[in-house]
């Protein structure tokens, strides 16, 4: 099924629902939930999601898994998607918060056939063989550190959430606490308490992710390095290679229109 609505669908009498759809660049859905869980993969292009839990960007090939009743955001640049909606009770993974998932070469072959298969499949044939198969890849699929969790002391959910519209890579975890009115151990352990990361690791991932989103917008690598404020170009490379293993040209190449 391709571009439709899922409410036109979602009663059908299948664990799994899978539609392929087409977003115009910068095309928002606003905050939202389903009844069902959700796969959302974009085969290309870059989504940006959001939920009271905290922030993900998801790279082209990459996929992200929404539970069901989850309220989200998602932002596309560019993206083609294949989904499958899932009701809760086949769902095959467990965890009460989204995650950003690798695909690999068979699931993404998967997902991209999944595109045709009808409402009303045949369970017992190979369109069942194929939604089986389907639900025992995405059990297995790995996750990636694309992820900056919220707090939920509003004070330094606020100061988080600024941070995100303007990251920088010194932004100073003293000045945070000063805001605050607290001591930097007590910032510290608080930040820790609220985020389960350390101030440095979750300023990184932030930064991570706005760098992915730039990118994805076409802005040049030294571009994106000197307004994170990394010392060059190349410190952000490695940096970016580190967590994604590949270096950011590679991952911009990638969005270009000639792949």
């Amino acid at each position: 099924m391709r571009n439709i609505a899922l409410k036109s669908v979602d009663a059908v009498d299948r664990a799994v629902l899978a539609i392929g759809t087409d977003y115009a660049h910068g095309s928002l859905l606003n905050m939202h939930s389903h009844r069902r869980a959700q796969m959302l993969y974009g085969m290309s292009g870059l989504m940006e999601v959001e939920t009271s839990d905290g922030a993900w960007v998801i790279p082209p090939f990459s996929g992200v898994w929404i539970p069901a009743g989850k309220p989200h955001q998602v932002r596309m640049q560019g993206v083609s998607t294949r989904s499958l909606y899932i009701e809760p009770a086949a769902v095959p993974r467990t965890g009460r918060h989204c995650e950003v998932l690798v695909v690999s070469a068979l699931l993404h072959q998967l997902l991209l056939a999944s595109a045709d298969l009808p409402a009303l499949y045949e369970e017992q044939g190979r369109d069942g063989a194929l939604v089986q198969l389907l639900l025992h890849e995405i059990a297995l699929a790995p996750t990636m550190p694309l992820f900056a969790p919220m707090p939920e002391d509003e004070r330094l959910a606020g100061l988080c959430k600024a941070f995100m519209q303007s990251p920088h890579i010194r932004a100073s975890p003293e000045d945070w606490a000063r805001e605050l009115c607290k001591s930097p151990r007590s910032f510290t352990r608080l930040f820790r308490q609220q985020t389960g990361m350390s101030f440095g690791a979750w300023r990184q991932q932030a930064c991570l992710m706005a760098a992915l989103s730039r990118l994805a917008a076409g802005a040049s690598v030294t571009e994106v390095a000197l307004d994170l404020g990394y010392d060059s170009p190349s410190a952000f490379s490695t940096m970016f290679k580190r967590q994604l293993g590949q270096p950011p040209s590679g991952f911009a190449r990638a969005l270009s229109p000639a792949h």
